[in-house]
């Protein structure tokens, strides 16, 4: 078994089940070309959470790291007209990419890009008073997770899901004497999860056209 053959397998599929689409190619096109880092999920990831998203019913939807918008555009399209996303991007220039990706796809009136630290975003849609969301996907850095993951819950409801993607680290979410922080703050986001009552959890590995990673897929009891 290879990357190779995952790839080739991975290529197979998304011809079949998400074939090309004009808005995304040219998300993934201009965001390339501004600079930003190719790490945007794979096509059959980013129809995978729209079809979790469109299954939950979700009309309220809350993404942490929007990079260019690729992801951001597949959690959108799974939105009813009256549903709304925010996004959270630390940096202002990807940002702004996101922003002309999400208005030619023509979703820009229902997404919303914060720019900030995640962790003081989320703080302020807390403080705020925002409404719970129905779907949150969580997918920057990894260090974060653990804040990101206890701030979310404050921001769900019974019956939220919430998905974090990268949790296997090409396998080296198992290794306890890790010093790589990414790692460090993947195990220690697992471990909460694991010991939280409010919720149920599970974590599956997966491998394609992004390598040997993973994904955690977390629902909210109470």
């Amino acid at each position: 078994m290879s990357e190779e053959l995952w790839t080739r397998v991975d290529d197979y599929l998304v011809s079949l089940l998400a074939p090309s689409d004009a808005a995304l190619d040219a998300t993934l096109g201009d965001s390339s070309a501004a600079g930003l880092p190719e790490i945007n999920v794979a096509p059959n990831q980013g129809k995978l959470l729209e079809l979790l998203a469109r299954v939950r019913g979700a009309k309220r939807i809350l993404e942490i790291g929007t990079l260019g918008g690729y992801s951001t555009i597949w959690l959108a399209r799974s939105l009813p007209a009256d549903g709304g996303l925010i996004s959270l991007e630390l940096e202002p220039h990807h940002a702004d990419v996101a922003r002309a990706n999400i208005n030619r796809a023509g979703l820009g009136a229902m997404v919303e890009i914060r720019v900030g630290p995640a962790v003081e975003t989320l703080r302020g849609l807390i403080a705020e008073g925002a409404a719970p969301f129905d779907f949150i996907f969580i997918d920057a850095d990894k260090e974060g997770y653990p804040a990101y993951f206890a701030l979310s819950l404050e921001l769900s409801r019974p019956g939220t899901v919430i998905v974090a993607d990268n949790v296997v680290r090409n396998g080296a979410v198992v290794d306890s004497t890790s010093s790589d922080e990414r790692v460090l703050g993947v195990r220690r986001f697992l471990e909460l999860v694991a010991g939280e009552p409010r919720v149920e959890g599970t974590a599956v590995q997966t491998v394609g056209s992004k390598g040997y990673d993973g994904f955690a897929l977390i629902y909210v009891k109470e």
